[in-house]
């Protein structure tokens, strides 16, 4: 999606690009396809993914989280090959080719802002912070499509801890890297770079918010967010900042870059929410990647363990 652009369609309502690769063994298998179809089953793509998905090195000593949903995994290569990531392209086939080469070592995460103990850590030393687990969430993007992945990381609210803010601190900011030479995305004035994002400090210490730094088995993908993210699973998925370079705890409300660029479209909060439409498309469906048929979004994305932060607010007015 690109703003400014009236005649644009959402991307919620296109056909997915491998979808459409396949209408023709769609066609020929009608029958099968349509069975398959009416009983919900994933309608998958069969076509040749634009970069062949590689295993990345394995994360050892993997525990499962209770967290974790039960629902079917979306195949690795769709998750690798179909991503929101504007740093590198608002196409979403491009960003796995044009991250490929992106450098990802050696990295660094300044942590800063209202508390008692400002730092600047190597990503792997945060890495190494706690026990990594896998988390099997559900993952949803506002513009109408959705995934399920097994993330790795472990609660966001570790390093919290580890930076001790003080008593002020009601938010917190994620600032993610700004490289124009590295991320051709930056080069065009879509955003305004580098992409900020926020939390109340609530949110960030609920133990859904995960500090992420990989998926299915292994490390993160370039494309995916590489080499640090957040994954904010009741939340539409611009929240969860990729490629973090700084964390900044506040006393203020952060101002977010989509609430910046658009902000009668994209508020601060942004829970999954099927009664609050987006000005120029709905949110009451979903489609999950890989299947054909829509299914009713689910409040909060289905987390309701995060309907307590928001008791007696107007999520109709703080969308």
């Amino acid at each position: 999606m690109l703003i400014g652009k009236p005649a644009e369609i959402p991307s919620s309502e296109i056909t997915p690009k491998a979808t459409y690769l396949n209408r023709r063994n769609f066609i020929a298998g009608a029958a099968t396809a349509g069975a398959a179809a009416l009983t919900g089953a994933a309608f998958r793509d069969f076509a040749e993914p634009t970069v062949t998905a590689q295993a990345n090195p394995k994360i050892e000593g993997l525990r499962k989280s209770p967290f974790s949903t039960t629902e079917t995994e979306t195949p690795y290569k769709d998750v690798t090959n179909y991503n929101n990531f504007y740093e590198f392209s608002t196409d979403k086939y491009e960003p796995a080719e044009a991250a490929k080469n992106f450098k990802t070592r050696p990295w660094t995460v300044t942590i800063d802002g209202d508390v008692k103990k400002k730092q600047v850590l190597d990503v792997d030393a945060i890495m190494k912070m706690a026990p990594p687990e896998e988390r099997i969430y559900r993952h949803r993007c506002v513009e109408g499509w959705s995934i399920v992945v097994p993330w790795i990381g472990f609660s966001l609210s570790e390093l919290i801890k580890r930076a001790d803010p003080l008593p002020k601190a009601k938010f917190v900011e994620f600032t993610t890297l700004y490289d124009p030479k590295q991320m051709p995305g930056q080069r065009v004035n879509v955003l305004k770079w580098p992409y900020v994002e926020g939390l109340r400090m609530d949110e960030a210490m609920h133990p859904l918010a995960l500090l992420c730094f990989g998926m299915y088995g292994g490390v993160l993908p370039n494309q995916d967010g590489a080499p640090l993210r957040v994954v904010i699973p009741w939340k539409y998925g611009f929240k969860s900042a990729k490629s973090i370079v700084r964390i900044r705890f506040t006393g203020s409300q952060p101002l977010n870059t989509w609430q910046e660029s658009a902000p009668n479209e994209y508020g601060f909060y942004s829970n999954v929410n099927p009664n609050v439409d987006h000005p120029r498309w709905s949110q009451a469906k979903e489609r999950r990647l890989g299947e054909f048929i829509k299914r009713p979004t689910l409040m909060f994305n289905g987390y309701d363990q995060v309907a307590s932060l928001y008791s007696g607010m107007d999520l109709k007015k703080n969308f």
